[in-house]
């Protein structure tokens, strides 16, 4: 999130309202309802995750061991099997939306 000078956006009427309640504060205006972005989606880690753990997944399918797995990709052995569980039910859940 980066910052905007309120007098590049905002009428004076209303910066000098916001500043009866708030003089010199940080405040943060949330986005509309319906317009809120899903965490990580606009930094990319959502999609950066997403492909690392699909990476997990497939490397397990081809033998990779839990605890191979949780020395190359720096995590836990609890977080790999968290990983491919719910990899497993992703591949499980469009498996069988395509029957």
């Amino acid at each position: 999130m980066k910052y905007i000078k309120a007098g590049n956006v905002l009428p004076d009427e209303v910066i000098k309202l916001i500043q009866e309640y708030i003089d010199g504060e940080l405040i943060y205006i949330p986005r509309k309802d319906g317009k809120q972005k899903a965490w990580g989606e606009k930094s990319g880690t959502r999609e950066s995750l997403k492909k690392r753990n699909e990476q997990i997944y497939n490397e397990y399918k081809s033998g990779a061991s839990v605890a191979e797995l949780s020395k190359a990709h720096y995590l836990s052995e609890q977080s790999i099997r968290r990983v491919i569980s719910q990899e497993k039910a992703i591949f499980s859940n469009s498996f069988h939306n395509h029957i």
